[in-house]
């Protein structure tokens, strides 16, 4: 068996980054609403 769990920044990046939440409608929408609440950071990555 091979692990579950096998991170990958650049994948993590694609996925949660900042510009991957820019680019679409929800993910705008959770950056808005994270700076709504005084985020320190908006996204992990």
């Amino acid at each position: 068996m091979q692990p579950t769990y096998r991170p990958s920044r650049i994948a993590r990046a694609r996925k949660c980054g900042f510009r991957a939440r820019s680019r679409t409608r929800g993910g705008r929408k959770v950056l808005q609403n994270r700076r709504r609440t005084g985020r320190k950071y908006l996204t992990k990555v």
